[in-house]
């Protein structure tokens, strides 16, 4: 009987066509991390990163780094990947509980941007490849494993990315088994550390890890292929107390990212905030009240989320973006949130302090939680008047139930761009069909031209169909 990593590289190797639609959401989904790169390059973190490797960091690398210069594959990923979240501005993916293209984007980018052979529509199939092996994996272990305090991004994610690098560098399906169980054995990453400079690490090391894991398998490096379910593997080390397995596992005929979609983050903060932004904003619009109007906010979440939200009084930026106090607090004072609200500076503004009291936060019980999938968060408004208004979410803006139009991507990319201090002169085109060029290596070295320059002829084209339809063979 097959393994599960063999069936899950025998799905990904095999599956070759792809939907109009799950190639234009694969398109998306690149150039949004790609705005999260530029505009994360230059933050504390990734630049920290780069100085750590400095020695390998230069104008003769191979592969591009968004902090500058270029490197090789394996440090280009670990930079890249470290920028593409440090904002926590980047996707999520639901299936596998990670941020997938954090972890997806840098990795295949470091193997593209070195090549010049490798063209758009690799590159995408590699994404999709590299997604429905992220969701695989995350089937067996989540919510357990994430509920448990691994961070899934750092350690599904590493392992669904290596088979999207095997299939990019061409590898066989054999070998793509083998780059994940090399991958399996990387897989660390612990939510303790949301909210330090850690946490993006994580997706840095994943991209890093999955190169490396890819490179291993080429080169004839071989693991166990029931590393996942087998004894001492990663179901029972990592599942956590109510683990699934993959006894149940399948696939359907549509691709994950149809079915299930990512969830492109309309606030630049944790995720774990954006389902009570976004009802407590529906709240706002529906009966017309200002901050200086509430008495207290309930807010009511998973239990991760609680975890996840450990900053009730950030002490600095990186903690604001997991404060649902902060978080909350600001976007409703203001009507929403952008990359500005979270500099030093901006997390201590007394009018959004004086409000983050009234907010309160509570976790859903096991036994509420237990056999649902998803769960709606809800928030509960009391008035100065007396009255009460409620409402839930379940599902953020952003996700494939609620899609952002193509004004808010545009304009969620432009502000990428404005933090990084890169002006749009309104030149379109430069990204939007990155998976219809010929050399992805020569539409990045456009971009690296123009990051240099500090001129953006970027910008996030509407969706289109200029590939409705791509062909593997």
């Amino acid at each position: 009987m097959a393994t599960v990593l063999e069936r899950i590289a025998t799905q990904v190797f095999s599956r070759t066509a792809f939907s109009g639609l799950a190639t234009t959401r694969a398109q998306q989904a690149i150039v949004d991390t790609i705005g999260c790169m530029v505009a994360g390059a230059f933050d504390p973190t990734p630049q920290s990163v780069a100085k750590a490797f400095l020695n390998e960091i230069g104008p003769n690398g191979v592969s591009m780094v968004f902090t500058g210069g270029r490197a090789s594959p394996s440090i280009a990923a670990l930079v890249n990947g470290t920028a593409a979240h440090c904002l926590d501005f980047d996707d999520n993916f639901h299936p596998a509980r990670a941020h997938a293209s954090a972890v997806l984007v840098p990795a295949l980018l470091a193997i593209a941007s070195a090549d010049d052979a490798i063209s758009g529509h690799q590159l995408v199939r590699a994404y999709l490849a590299g997604l429905e092996a992220q969701a695989a994996v995350g089937f067996g272990v989540n919510p357990s494993h994430y509920n448990k305090g691994w961070h899934a991004t750092s350690t599904v994610g590493c392992i669904g990315a290596a088979a999207g690098v095997a299939v990019l560098l061409g590898l066989d399906e054999v070998a793509v088994a083998q780059a994940m169980s090399i991958a399996t054995s990387f897989a660390a990453g612990p939510k303790g550390q949301f909210g330090t400079p850690v946490k993006p690490l994580h997706a840095g090391m994943a991209a890093r890890n999955a190169v490396d894991a890819a490179y291993l398998a080429r080169a004839g490096i071989t693991g166990k292929l029931d590393i996942l379910e087998g004894p001492q593997g990663f179901l029972g080390l990592f599942g956590g107390a109510e683990q699934a397995g993959w006894s149940a596992l399948s696939w359907d005929e549509s691709h994950i990212i149809e079915t299930r979609g990512l969830v492109t983050k309309l606030h630049p903060c944790c995720a774990s905030t954006h389902r009570v932004i976004d009802a407590a904003r529906d709240l706002q619009k529906e009966h017309g009240f200002v901050l200086d109007d509430v008495r207290r906010i309930d807010t009511k979440v998973g239990r991760s989320a609680v975890d996840n939200l450990a900053y009730p009084d950030p002490a600095d930026e990186m903690q604001a973006r997991f404060s649902m106090q902060y978080c909350l607090a600001a976007a409703l004072l203001q009507g929403g949130l952008s990359l500005a609200d979270f500099t030093r500076e901006a997390i201590f503004r007394p009018q959004i302090r004086r409000q983050m009291p009234k907010i309160f936060m509570s976790a859903f019980s096991v036994e509420e939680e237990r056999g649902a999938e998803r769960i709606a968060h809800q928030v509960s408004v009391t008035l100065l008047d007396g009255r009460t208004v409620r409402t839930e979410r379940l599902h953020a803006n952003g996700a494939i139930a609620m899609p952002l139009t193509d004004a808010e991507r545009q304009s969620k990319f432009l502000d990428c761009l404005r933090w990084a201090g890169v002006e749009d002169d309104g030149i379109e085109g430069t990204l939007a069909d990155i998976g219809c060029v010929t050399s992805v290596r020569e539409r990045l070295g456009s971009l690296e031209d123009l990051l240099r320059a500090h001129q953006s002829p970027l910008s996030l084209a509407s969706s289109t169909d200029r590939c409705p339809q791509i062909m593997m063979r």
